[in-house]
């Protein structure tokens, strides 16, 4: 039985005191995450002549607008960011990343231009909803959420739909290598989603691991607030002359997604594809000698790491900024993966069962062309309709 409902504000945003507003029992298509992928779908499904929140319903556990942007460290700026692409339509909104304020925190940037974007558009997100599973009723999927309030904090509810459209990113599932040791550290160890700021870490020795911006980031972040500092490195980090990342780099980054996507492989990083572009920040960390990677150690051992020439680095803290993993775990009763335990997609759509699209997955998880992205999934939908 449905709990029931109390007055609520019109916007479908969780405000304190007031919980979400009941989700409906049946709709054609349910998109999973309310970030860049989620949100230019459901832009494209409207414009395709679906309604929000009756023929499609979009569902985000955030508690309020952005993806993961929302969770990111308050010293993240949008100058110190990944570039931040456009959702489709945003020119209508008179707004664009291009010409926000770089200075300000990206979180705070993301949250303000989505939640304008959303509201302009109409598309009815609920929040904060989280998906626990999707399995099958007959033909029909089934999507169990948890939607909470501060009555009960597990309640769940279900939506019966045709297609289930995953946009739920990676933000929750940092991937960590394992390294002989790794569980002996009596220090802390952190991945990317749980740094919170350099200010953690006064006074202390630091391992930064990872070759991509996000490692780049913590380091210069890092610089005059820990004690010591080293970074090590899988591979040796290609940086590009240019500021900003080439056309061909990005075109053959995106291939290379592709590629492993349509085989069922695992994805490999943007970055290896693309390099790391040298901005001015990052050429003067290179002159001062931050940005220096050391290969990557062989062992953990309790007070420090193990370098492959048999020198040893005492740590407090190891940082683990070595990517995501597409979060994939609310999917898991509909047997996605193959036998080699990847997931093969083609142009967003599941190979082993039609009525599932993974958007942001694969090439279309970098900004580049991901509303051309947005577009091919929300076509797909439509044309499975």
């Amino acid at each position: 039985m449905r709990r029931p409902a109390r007055p609520c504000p019109a916007r479908p945003l969780h405000f304190p005191g007031c919980p979400v507003r009941h989700l409906p029992t049946h709709t054609q298509v349910v998109v999973v995450g309310a970030g860049q992928a989620g949100l230019s779908v459901a832009y494209f499904l409207k414009r395709f002549q679906l309604e929000p929140g009756v023929d499609f319903v979009v569902v985000d556990r955030g508690p309020t607008t952005g993806g993961a942007w929302q969770h990111r460290w308050e010293a993240l700026t949008l100058g110190s960011a990944h570039r931040v692409a456009d959702l489709p339509g945003m020119d209508e909104l008179g707004v664009s990343f291009a010409t926000a304020d770089h200075h300000r925190p990206a979180k705070d940037v993301v949250e303000e231009y989505y939640r304008a974007y959303e509201e302009h558009y109409g598309l009815n997100v609920f929040r904060p909803v989280e998906v626990m599973s999707v399995f099958n009723r007959g033909a029909d999927l089934v999507v169990n959420a948890r939607v909470p309030d501060e009555f009960d904090p597990d309640y769940r509810e279900e939506v019966v739909t045709r297609l289930v459209v995953n946009a739920s990113g990676t933000w929750r599932t940092p991937f960590v290598p394992y390294v002989p040791g790794i569980r002996d550290f009596a220090g802390e160890q952190f991945a990317t989603n749980t740094y919170t700021s350099a200010e953690h870490f006064r006074g202390k020795s630091v391992v930064v691991v990872g070759g991509g911006t996000s490692a780049i980031g913590f380091l210069l972040e890092l610089e005059g607030v820990a004690d010591r500092l080293a970074w090590a490195t899988r591979r040796p980090v290609e940086f590009n002359d240019d500021e900003k990342l080439s056309m061909e780099g990005g075109v053959r980054a995106v291939a290379e997604q592709d590629a492993a996507a349509r085989a069922g492989k695992p994805l490999p990083s943007i970055v290896h594809g693309t390099g790391v572009a040298k901005t001015r920040r990052i050429a003067a960390g290179i002159e001062r000698g931050v940005l220096v990677a050391r290969p990557m150690f062989t062992r953990v051992e309790r007070d420090g790491v193990r370098w492959p020439d048999g020198s040893f680095t005492r740590a407090d803290a190891i940082i683990w900024a070595t990517g995501f993993r597409p979060e994939l775990r609310h999917l898991a009763p509909l047997r996605l993966h193959n036998i080699g335990g990847g997931v093969t997609v083609a142009n967003g759509a599941v190979e082993s069962d039609p009525r599932i699209f993974l958007a942001g997955y694969g090439p279309q998880a970098s900004t580049i062309g991901a509303s051309r992205a947005g577009r091919a999934v929300a076509r797909q939908v439509i044309a499975s309709l």
